[in-house]
């Protein structure tokens, strides 16, 4: 009896020991792919800040930048940015008339209203169009700090390593007209080497069997002039 009573626990053992590595394989892939979508969204909201500050760039200077300190440093340093504003020019404006109650148009022909050209720095210009949103601890959307800026360069994941972006900014030749192109991204290879190594590659080459899709994230691409990123 104490002999079937010991084989009956450790075939319980087993069993216990069976169902666990089960439900384990089941899950392994699972949490493969909700660390990949949790990587993915934390590197499609950094390249989209980065692509909004290369835009920034190229309305203030004319051209993309390939380095990460030209385009932090003086997108932030400087007031560089033109833009026209509205000045109302009240010692103009008779006392019997309501400017809220005169049009735009008849505004400026009066002189009651001008426009003037003036420079702004980027980033403030930016934030103002909440063009650098990010996710506190809340949960809510605020703009990103000076700090997180300065840290768009790096490549949100593996927590271990410190890994920056690929940037690269030029020229290219469309209709005769020479365009400037930038490209910002990460590789799969990069991102999740911190991983399992054989379901990162059996992801790889699950991406690179779509037209030979880039196995990565990015913004903007280097043959052609589009700004869009492959995670959107």
């Amino acid at each position: 009896m104490k002999g079937r009573t010991i084989i009956q626990i450790l075939l319980g053992v087993v069993i216990v020991a069976l169902a666990y590595l089960l439900y384990n394989s089941i899950q392994k892939p699972v949490r493969f792919e909700n660390e990949y979508n949790k990587r993915r969204d934390a590197c499609a909201e950094k390249l989209k800040a980065i692509r909004s500050l290369e835009e920034a760039y190229k309305v203030t200077y004319g051209t993309y930048t390939g380095s990460f300190d030209t385009l932090i440093n003086r997108l932030m340093n400087e007031d560089s940015m033109k833009t026209i504003v509205k000045v109302t020019n009240y010692d103009k404006i008779p006392a019997d008339v309501d400017i809220n109650e005169v049009p735009e148009k008849e505004a400026v022909e009066k002189g009651y209203v001008s426009r003037q050209e003036m420079f702004i720095n980027p980033i403030a210009k930016l934030r103002e169009d909440k063009k650098l949103n990010t996710i506190d601890a809340t949960g809510h959307t605020v703009q990103m700090t000076d700090e997180q800026i300065k840290n768009l360069r790096y490549v949100p994941y593996p927590k271990s390593e410190k890994y920056e972006f690929e940037l690269q900014a030029g020229m290219i030749d469309k209709s005769g007209f020479m365009v400037p192109v930038f490209e910002c991204k990460v590789p799969l290879a990069k991102l999740l080497s911190d991983m399992d190594h054989q379901q990162v590659v059996n992801k790889i080459a699950e991406i690179n069997k779509v037209n030979g899709r880039y196995a990565g994230w990015k913004v903007g691409d280097m043959t052609q002039a589009v700004t869009d990123g492959n995670f959107e």
